[in-house]
């Protein structure tokens, strides 16, 4: 079986609202009012972006770990209106001897309660088994962040431990709480219903 590569294509994915697309540096103004703002950052162990210029660069560093087979990220934005409201992906995957991929995400605060995240979750994780061939999807995850820790649940992961000091911030090492999806569990909420596709 060959395993997967992206060769730095990042696929346009659909919901009923909501569009996955490669990040450009036109959406910098978008994103960066999201990676300025410390709500948003608060548990992305980032300090809040400074400047445009730290995001565009953050977007091309981005783009440029799809083209090394890194991690893949994407631009959230609604079908509706074409406007840019986050950005999720994986933030690093391994396949031959894992098959495991790690997700990450980020949504404007003004989006946030709207069922954006679950939905956008939905097709990332739909296409880390069904396209990436994934076996496990982990997320990590502050303790803290109660959001993020009940959106994970309602998507079937499981709480597996914490990881003491496992990333060092500005303000010191934090713990996170490592979550998983298996792709049979994931097969079997979708057997049953309980996963929408």
């Amino acid at each position: 079986m060959e395993l997967f590569k992206c060769g730095g294509e990042i696929p346009v994915l659909e919901s009923e609202r909501l569009r996955l697309r490669r990040m450009e540096r036109e959406d910098g103004p978008a994103l960066h009012k999201f990676w300025s703002d410390p709500e948003v950052v608060r548990y992305m162990n980032i300090p809040p972006f400074a400047s445009i210029e730290d995001t565009h660069q953050m977007i091309d560093l981005l783009n440029g770990l799809a083209e090394s087979e890194d991690a893949m990220r994407w631009a959230i934005e609604l079908k509706e209106t074409g406007q840019v409201i986050g950005s999720c992906g994986f933030n690093t995957w391994e396949l031959a001897g894992a098959f495991r991929g790690e997700i990450g995400y980020d949504l404007g605060q003004e989006f946030w309660g709207s069922g954006y995240m679950s939905e956008t979750l939905r097709m990332v994780i739909r296409y880390g088994y069904e396209t990436m061939g994934l076996n496990r999807i982990e997320g990590l995850v502050d303790p803290r962040n109660e959001a993020s820790r009940k959106l994970l649940a309602a998507l079937g992961f499981q709480e597996e431990g914490l990881l003491r000091e496992y990333q060092k911030t500005e303000e010191g090492f934090v713990d996170l709480i490592m979550c998983s999806l298996l792709k049979k569990d994931y097969d079997r909420r979708l057997n049953s219903g309980a996963a929408e596709v």
